[in-house]
């Protein structure tokens, strides 16, 4: 592998690591209702598991409630269920053709655990990046090694990488601030 291929494959992957922690971070409740709590859940149905996305319109019509259109109104009990089981701690409310869920207001002790909660998936995020840097450097020294690039080239390269590493935290770091922010809004 030479310098660019090394420097491709550490930024795709670290990208991957930021695109892992935004979607978990959709998933987090704010006050606020948001297709993305709930549009990811697995349902299951017809003999196995499918997000709830695939099966269903998932809507938001006010701020605080959500409301999910089945495309097959014969699963309404099964996504009826799966909401239930998430621990999401929401209630939804079937009327035969739709289901509505009322998200209620958070708590102050309910905001605090789920910015505890940020934090972690934030750091895990941040290990997942330097856990690829690391493999980046252990490629760039095989390179050398291999004689592919010079020893100038091995230490520009993990320069290149180090500061891929630290534009990934920082970008981890502001969505997990401004989803920090989201959570403890009134």
């Amino acid at each position: 592998m030479d310098a660019d291929e090394i420097l491709l494959d550490v930024e795709e992957r670290m990208e991957k690591a930021i695109d892992v922690l935004r979607h978990a971070l959709a998933g987090i409740r704010t006050g606020r209702a948001n297709p993305g709590l709930v549009d990811s859940l697995r349902v299951e149905v017809y003999g196995s598991q499918s997000m709830l996305k695939q099966l269903a319109s998932v809507g938001v019509p006010e701020p605080t409630q959500i409301v999910i259109r089945p495309f097959d109104p014969g699963t309404l009990r099964e996504i009826e269920r799966a909401i239930q089981a998430s621990g999401l701690g929401l209630t939804p409310m079937n009327d035969g053709r739709v289901i509505r869920i009322s998200v209620p207001p958070l708590s102050t002790e309910v905001r605090r655990k789920l910015v505890a909660r940020i934090k972690e998936l934030t750091e895990e995020a941040k290990v997942a990046i330097r856990n690829v840097r690391r493999d980046g450097n252990k490629m760039a020294d095989q390179a050398e090694k291999d004689k592919s690039l010079s020893e100038d080239e091995c230490s520009r390269l993990k320069e290149e990488i180090q500061e891929l590493t630290r534009r990934y935290e920082a970008r981890a770091g502001e969505l997990a601030k401004v989803k920090e922010a989201e959570v403890m809004e009134d």
